[in-house]
């Protein structure tokens, strides 16, 4: 029995609508990290992108649990001395509903070569109007 490796011209990929409206934050997020990965695919290959392509709508109206709303805080650094910007949840929300689930997404995903090209296969949206309209008629 010989392992199977796929060909480029072998992977195929889908287009998949996921509405995330009154759903939990980090369960819709690793459900779209296993989509961008394929790994619900039998021709999944940890070494190319087999995975599909992901379109979340609704993106403002996600759930957090427990007291994350206040208490959860994103962080950044410019790399200079006092560079540490701090935003919570709620401000978060407010400025960049879509930033919450790439930021989940992103974390959920293997860090390597290969993050950039898969997380360009999601678009998250903060409403339901996206401009992939016709790909789910």
């Amino acid at each position: 029995m010989k392992t199977y490796s796929p060909k480029a011209k072998d992977v195929s990929t889908a287009w998949h609508l996921v509405d995330a409206k009154g759903k939990v934050l980090g369960r819709i997020a690793s459900e779209i990290a296993t989509l961008l990965l394929g790994k619900h695919k039998p021709t999944f290959a940890a070494h190319m992108v087999t995975g599909d392509k992901v379109v979340v709508i609704n993106a403002a109206q996600v759930k957090v649990t427990g007291r994350k709303e206040k208490q959860k805080n994103y962080y950044r650094h410019s790399g200079y001395p006092g560079g540490l910007k701090v935003t919570p949840l709620g401000k978060m929300r407010i400025e960049h509903p879509e930033g919450l689930i790439e930021h989940a997404v992103s974390g959920m995903l293997p860090k390597n070569k290969l993050l950039k090209l898969r997380t360009k296969n999601l678009h998250v949206f903060a409403s339901e109007s996206h401009p992939f309209e016709e790909r789910f008629k």
